[in-house]
Order: structure tokens, then sequence, then C-alpha cells
């Protein structure tokens, strides 16, 4: 099985939409997944991820099953503190803030993982995304024991899901057995992004999720008029 675990496209947060761009993103996104096809589709309830999910379904002739425990809205309960004084942020962004301020600090070191976790429900909210990934899995056909899966209905589907940064992140995290502070610290994941992994099917039954690309965005370059860039900030 391949799973395509994908960014929307560029957003317009308040409210939950997507830009000019963004829709231009999504429509790359449907050129490329159209060419070797999909055989689900799923999204987050968010409608910046919905929306960038609607072009390839409509050229592939598939529904969207929507996924409650996807959405951005819940991750940002979970992993967001007031930091500073009046300010909420996401734990993923503080870590390298602090790293610029206290260059005593390193990434990976314990008492700093657990600072910049202070104040988050990051452990409720790690557990409601494991909780809801081996459901989810299971019913793809790979059953999550310690950190393989055993293929109950090994497959060559390639299933998508259309979601976000601070979830996607988070998520990625716990299928490829990273610790979330690594993941978060030193990975990043860009408007319209795609991260490939495999389930593969191997003769034993057990199967090992493999990252075969991480917020690929090579789908731009299909569409004339958008840059491959970083969201909006870097040209790649």
């Amino acid at each position: 099985m391949l799973l395509y675990i994908i960014r929307h496209g560029d957003p317009i947060y308040s409210p939950d939409t997507l830009t000019e761009k963004g829709f231009k993103q999504a429509e790359a996104l449907a050129d490329r997944l159209s060419i070797n096809g999909l055989d689900r589709v799923y999204s987050s309830p968010n409608g910046r991820a919905r929306m960038t999910a609607r072009p390839t379904c409509e050229r592939l002739g598939l529904a969207c099953g929507i996924e409650p425990w996807m959405s951005e809205d819940l991750a940002w309960k979970d992993f967001s503190a007031e930091f500073e004084p009046g300010r909420w942020r996401w734990a993923i962004y503080v870590q390298n803030d602090r790293l610029k301020r206290d260059p005593d600090l390193r990434p990976g070191d314990p008492p700093h993982a657990a600072a910049y976790l202070k104040g988050t429900k990051a452990e409720e909210g790690f557990a409601r995304i494991k909780a809801h990934s081996d459901e989810f899995l299971e019913r793809l056909g790979y059953v999550r024991e310690g950190d393989v899966y055993r293929a109950i209905r090994p497959n060559d589907e390639r299933v998508a899901a259309f979601c976000h940064h601070g979830f996607g992140s988070s998520w990625l995290a716990y299928l490829l057995a990273v610790p979330p502070h690594i993941m978060w610290s030193s990975f990043n994941i860009g408007h319209s992004g795609l991260t490939l992994l495999q389930f593969p099917n191997n003769e034993d039954g057990w199967s090992a999720p493999m990252c075969l690309c991480l917020s690929d965005m090579s789908h731009l370059l299909l569409r004339k008029g958008l840059r491959y860039q970083y969201n909006n900030g870097i040209d790649l």
C-alpha cells in the first residue's frame, strides 16, 4: 500500500479557504495524482483540506471520506500553548525559537523537550492520534503491533489523506516511530507538500512503513504560473 499524506494548499485561515495560489496548487496535485491514480481519498473536515482534495476527487471520480480526527482544530488544542503572555503558539515552532535565544539549548535535550511541551495537551493529543491512526490503518488492512504493522489484508492500493502541518507532522512521527520533538524541530511540510509512505507487503506478513519522499512539491512544475516555492518564501 502507498499512503499519500498531503498538506492543504496556500491557505486563508479565516475564513477557512484557499488563496488563488492555493487553488492552483490543488489543481497541480490533481495533475500529478491522476497520472497513476488513487483508490481512496480522505480529508480532514477543515475547509482548506477539503478544497485541496476536491480537484483530485473530481478528476478521478472518487468520493472524499471525511476523517474528523485529522482536524487541525483538534491538533491546535493539543499542541499549542501560551508560551508568552497573551500569545498562543504551536509547540512545533517553539524549539527553534528558543534555540535562537538560548545557545545552551540543543535539540533532543530532554529538559528542553519538556520545556517546549509545557502547557500543552501533547500527551493527550498523541494518544488521540495514535488511537485513531490505528483504527484508520486497520480499515486499510494493516494492524499496528509495536512500531510495525501486521498486514491482515495486504494490498497495493494508493490512499491519499489531505490534512495539515500540525496534525500531519505529529501523525508522521507516530507512523515512522520518530520522536515527535525530532520530527517537529528537524522536518517541515510546505503548502501542498506530498509525503509518501510505502507499506511493503512482505512474505512474512509484517510491514514497516518507509518514507519515500517528504513534502515533495514537484507537482508545482506541472502548472504554468506556479513557482516551485516553499510556503511563499523559499524558491526550491
